[in-house]
This record gives structure tokens, C-alpha cells and sequence, in this order.
């Protein structure tokens, strides 16, 4: 009897326990095609980027153009999407490091702590 009770008691404690972690699940998948667009002091720059996530792992290609793109990876956590771009040697890039926050069809933030900003606008679905 005692160990039912113990059993029950695991139980019930497992079941309050599932749906807060899952709560904490993050909602938000940045998988997709976005139009980018980039305002810094000195002016501003528009472009695309591409990315794919995994958990909270998130990889991917960002550019001026679709022929012009370089690595990205960062994460989505907390719902802040963090990247880095990774460019070819002798390239630049606009920035090093952004942080955005937003909706699926909607991301904006800072590009290099307060550099600038930076915006991602899904792009829709081709059929």
C-alpha cells in the first residue's frame, strides 16, 4: 500500500511538472526566407537571409543577394534570435552580431550593440 501511495505521489508530481516545461518551449520557429533591411548611421542596406533552426541551434546564409551570402549560426532563446556572420576571407560584413525579437513574420533589433538596427520580413511561401 505504501508504495502505491509512493507511485501515485510520482505521478501526480510528473503531471504538474510536464506542462510547465512544456510551456517553456518556445513557440517561434525562425525557419524561413527573409528580406533583411539594415539602418546605420552612414545609411542603410537591404538584403536577404535564410535561415534554419534546430532547437535552439540556428544556421544559415545572410546577403546583399541571393549570389552574395555568407554563414550565419546563432541561437533563439528566450525568444531573442542571436547571429554571427562568419564572412569569406577578405570579405566584410555589415555586422559581426545581431539580436532581434518579434513575431514569426516580424524580427527586429540591434546590429553590433547599438550600431544600428536590422529587420527580417518573412518572406511568403513560394507554391
Amino acid at each position: 500500500m505504501l508504495r502505491a501511495a509512493r507511485m501515485l505521489t510520482v505521478v501526480v508530481g510528473l503531471a504538474a511538472v510536464v506542462p510547465m516545461t512544456a510551456g517553456a518551449r518556445q513557440d517561434l520557429d525562425v525557419t524561413g526566407a527573409y528580406t533583411v533591411a539594415i539602418t546605420m548611421p552612414d545609411g542603410s542596406r537591404t538584403g536577404l537571409a535564410i535561415l534554419s533552426q534546430d532547437g535552439a541551434k540556428v544556421t544559415g546564409m545572410i546577403g546583399p543577394a541571393e549570389t552574395d551570402m555568407m554563414p550565419v549560426d546563432g541561437t533563439f532563446d528566450a525568444n531573442v534570435l542571436t547571429l554571427e556572420t562568419h564572412p569569406r576571407t577578405g570579405r566584410t560584413a555589415a555586422f559581426a552580431k545581431c539580436e532581434l525579437k518579434g513575431t514569426r513574420e516580424r524580427l527586429t533589433g540591434t546590429i553590433d550593440g547599438d550600431r544600428g538596427t536590422i529587420e527580417f520580413v518573412r518572406k511568403p511561401r513560394q507554391p
